[in-house]
């Protein structure tokens, strides 16, 4: 059965809980079917379970934008170990921790909570799971072993969770200081090098831990902790290593069990609350967040306050005319879009700053494709906030991260995009950004060698600013070379900004480097010219065939099908160089009927709008309609890769909506809309609406006749954010065959015969 059907067949409440007891939000107590909700309260369209299979590795659990808490289920996945997002929809449930990613994994799991009934055995106690259902800042489950409901919300720095007992007499709430996901000697591994539990009183806990590696082979982070419950236990005890007692305080240096329990009497149904405060900064900090953020004890006053935070971030952009499934997965995914990266202002143990501390850009190597944009769109104060926690970073620790979690940067797996996340957000027109600050750190990651090519900057880079492009001697060099064209383009345009017209000129020159790499004599699949790895001397190397390389290969998490058309500056040359508009969509046409194009990873997501630089809308709206048939889907299994922190749901967001940011520009690309109407709330105050005239659900009417943009006629399929930045209307109307609109005037290119940058720039060109 498709997705559209399986939910024809759940429209009403009672049919949707009967056949689907656990599949969204309706069937919780007290909620009403999603169909009932008015469209302001967009939370109630979210599915959090979207995505959590193939691959998603989605968060699942309690959380607020941004939040530094994620508080879920750490599920035993079929080999015995946690998995390594975290949840998996089988498997047994080993207990619910307050530190997740989302749409990645490799870190955190830290600070495991659970209640368990029977003899305590610390190093036994997970349990299968049923009834099982979560919304955007609740999660529950029924712990079978136990017969235990837990119920779990959040605030930003507190995880909160309610257990309703049975009848024991030997029921315990115990907190696990050593667990943590991806455990073990891996290179991408996380290790517990040690902490301390105390027992304050009975029904109070604090401690730390200490750990370190995990997928950006960190240094070691702190996870202080305070636990506080409403009902006081019994008796206490600690654990570490093989060893538990009654001992109010207990220690180790290694990696080796440690935790605490309060242990209970319990009558059936009787509630147990528990709140766990959590900074990275201190023990007395973990409980000041409590009484701060999470001061009584009614779950439901936290529970519904962080779901009227959701309603607030979800509400910049309302859809008319969608079915269920396509508003389950559209404001799922902004929900998923909306998780990270980590709001730790106030939790940094590094250094002093009044600047915003953000955590866990996870990696913006995915992110500032598509992410970035659409938080400049609809949380532009969080985008700020964040670009300035970036420059912070730089001004402490020297480079800007191309990637960061547990207060460490790396890895860089590609280029310094962080330049691009700037340069899209000053030609976006965002202010409070110290730019000038910002400029410095862009040009260090163009001029200077990093220390650690993997952890910070730009590796390879005295080849590249020699010789114009990496060679052999340094890894991905072929990623790396076209990234750090389109890397140097950004650190151009901003230098246009701020009058460098030295500068300006420098970049944009390096702007066109990618095509350093391209052999215009190598063919393959019917297809010539394509990037070729060079050897330090200049010479070809041999060909790199690779379907998808890794940290060594020529080409990261791609191949050359795909990184030969990494041009975003300049996708004209590309044509040129291709052969002319014919020879180009050609390309792009085996490209994705081979099966070339992969929808499960980031470096191709511009690759369906290339076609409007050849003229040909109608290709761009075919091959959007089948990736959005094929690859996504409002179930379980619904996102057909790693959703990398939001950056593969903000990806679906912005072509469901029709349109589709070159990141680092000031440009949008028209594609095809899956709604009859849009509405976005821009950060001007003013409402942009995107309005599809003959739009029809089985989307035979996908190609664009004719647009008009704030009445006027629009010929292009593409148009500025100066245009939409006061509000607006984009008005297209749809037809079943293709015309001519859109095919006359390509989008900017750096080597049109009007460069895209300042005068200064284009007299390199």
């Amino acid at each position: 059965m498709n997705k559209m059907s399986l939910f024809r067949s759940v429209r009403t409440k009672a049919a949707g809980c009967a056949a689907a007891a656990m599949l969204y939000a309706a069937c919780l107590p007290g909620a009403s079917a999603a169909q009932t909700q008015p469209e302001t309260e967009n939370a109630s369209a979210v599915y959090p379970f979207l995505g959590v299979d193939s691959g998603g590795k989605v968060f699942l659990g309690a959380t607020l934008p941004f939040g530094m808490v994620r508080l879920g289920p750490d599920v035993e996945s079929v080999d015995g170990r946690p998995a390594a997002g975290g949840y998996a929809s089988t498997g047994l449930i080993e207990g619910f921790s307050h530190l997740h990613l989302s749409g990645g994994s490799g870190k955190y799991g830290n600070i495991l909570v659970a209640p368990v009934t029977g003899p305590l055995a610390p190093g036994d106690i997970k349990s299968a799971r049923a009834d099982e259902a979560a919304r955007p800042s609740y999660y529950r489950v029924r712990l079978t072993r136990y017969d235990t409901l837990a119920e779990l919300t959040a605030t930003r720095r507190v995880g909160f969770h309610r257990y309703t007992f049975p009848s024991s007499a030997d029921a315990h709430v115990t907190v696990d200081i050593a667990h943590l996901l991806n455990h073990g000697n891996g290179a991408e591994s996380q290790q517990f090098v040690g902490g301390n539990v105390t027992v304050l009183s009975d029904h109070e806990v604090t401690g730390v831990g200490r750990y370190q590696g995990g997928w950006n082979e960190g240094g070691e982070y702190r996870v202080y902790f305070y636990l506080v419950a409403d009902t006081p236990a019994r008796q206490a005890h600690t654990w570490s290593d093989a060893s538990i007692s009654t001992a109010t305080r207990a220690s180790v240096a290694s990696d080796a069990p440690l935790g605490a329990s309060l242990d209970y009497t319990t009558t059936a149904g009787q509630v147990i609350q528990i709140k766990v405060g959590i900074s990275f900064v201190s023990e007395a900090q973990a409980r000041r967040n409590v009484t701060t953020e999470a001061p009584g004890w009614n779950f439901e006053t936290v529970r519904d306050a962080a779901t009227t935070a959701w309603n607030d971030v979800l509400a910049p952009i309302r859809i008319r005319g969608a079915t269920d499934a396509q508003r389950r997965e559209f404001y799922t995914a902004m929900y998923h879009a909306l998780l990270l990266p980590s709001d730790r202002t106030g939790e940094n143990p590094l250094w002093k700053s009044k600047e915003p501390y953000y955590d866990d850009y996870y990696a913006i190597w995915d992110t500032f494709r598509s992410q970035g944009p659409l938080l400049t769109l609809i949380a532009p104060d969080r985008q700020r906030d964040t670009i300035r926690s970036l420059i912070d970073i730089y001004r402490h620790e020297g480079y800007m991260p191309d990637a960061r979690s547990g207060n460490t940067s790396g890895r860089t797996q590609g280029g310094s995009n962080a330049d691009v996340v700037v340069a899209d957000a000053y030609m976006k027109g965002m202010t409070g950004i110290d730019y000038r600050t910002a400029f410095a750190a862009m040009q260090k990651d163009a001029q200077v060698p990093p220390p650690d090519p993997r952890m910070q900057g730009r590796g390879g880079l005295a080849d590249y600013n020699s010789k114009g492009y990496v060679t052999l001697a340094d890894e991905r060099s072929g990623s790396r070379t076209v990234e750090y064209a389109y890397d140097d383009f950004a650190i151009a345009e901003l230098a246009c900004g701020l009058g460098d017209g030295a500068a300006a000129q420098r970049y944009a020159a390096r702007a066109g480097n990618w095509a350093n790499l391209w052999d215009s004599s190598l063919a393959t699949g019917g297809v010539t010219g394509f990037i070729r790895p060079r050897n330090p001397d200049g010479s070809w190397a041999p060909p790199d065939l690779t379907i998808r390389g890794t940290w060594p290969n020529f080409e990261y998490e791609g191949d050359i099908w795909t990184y030969s058309l990494y041009a975003p500056q300049d996708v004209r040359g590309l044509i040129r160089l291709s052969g002319g508009n014919g020879a180009f969509i050609h390309r792009l046409d085996t490209l994705f009927d081979r099966k070339h194009f992969d929808m499960s990873n980031e470096p191709g997501f511009l690759l369906p709008m290339l076609y409007l630089w050849a003229g040909r809308p109608d290709k761009t709206a075919d091959r959007i309609v089948d990736q959005l048939d094929r690859q996504f889907n409002d179930s379980r299994a619904g996102l057909p890769g790693n959703d990398d922190s939001g950056a593969m749901s903000s990806w679906l967001i912005f072509q469901m909506l029709g349109i589709y940011p070159n990141a680092g520009q000031d440009v949008y690309l028209i594609g095809t809309p899956s709604f009859p109407e849009a509405q976005i709330d821009m950060p001007s105050g003013k409402v942009f609406r995107i309005v599809a005239r003959n739009w029809d659900r089985e989307r035979l009417n996908r190609y664009i006749q004719s647009a008009t943009l704030n009445g006027e006629p629009l010929d292009n399929a593409w148009f500025r954010h100066a245009q939409i930045a006061n509000g607006g209307t984009l008005e297209l109307t749809m037809g079943p065959t293709p015309t001519g609109w859109g095919t006359r005037v390509p989008p900017p290119s750096l080597s049109d015969p009007v460069s895209p940058l300042c005068s200064a720039a284009a007299a390199t060109h």
